[in-house]
């Protein structure tokens, strides 16, 4: 009976370990205000938590993302909505994006920390500034 309840006490305890680990995105719809074509985000993120931010752009429309943070682990992202291969990742290309979009449709920037930063929990403080213009 001790064995049933120690193996029944571990599995909850590595089932409980593996949910704590498991990213919690978040989404955000960027809307910009009246007449304006950019705006500026402030957030963090922690650990395995990521942010999608959301803005709808038409395809050729030049986009511009630029990311300030205090870690050198925090990137970001972008992929058309849907789809998760990214036409722009961070931790290969640098904190700042600036190119066409390639097709019509919601655009997502990724905000999230590298494994070596997640695993251990750290917060990242960012300030995302994001333009769209033709």
């Amino acid at each position: 009976m001790r064995k049933k309840l120690l193996s029944c006490a571990l599995a909850l305890s590595a089932i409980a370990l593996s949910t704590s680990l498991v990213a919690a995105p978040r989404t955000e719809r960027v809307a910009f205000a009246k007449g304006a074509s950019s705006k500026v985000i402030k957030g963090t993120v922690k650990g395995y938590d990521y942010v999608d931010y959301v803005i709808g752009a038409r395809g050729g429309q030049l986009l511009t993302v630029n990311l300030t943070t205090n870690r050198g682990s925090n990137y970001f992202n972008i992929m058309a909505k849907g789809n998760e291969a990214a036409y722009f990742i961070g931790s290969a290309e640098g904190n700042s994006f600036r190119g066409p979009v390639p097709a019509t449709g919601d655009q997502v920037i990724r905000v999230y920390l590298m494994r070596n930063d997640a695993r251990r929990g750290v917060v990242a403080n960012y300030t995302l500034k994001i333009s769209i213009v033709d």
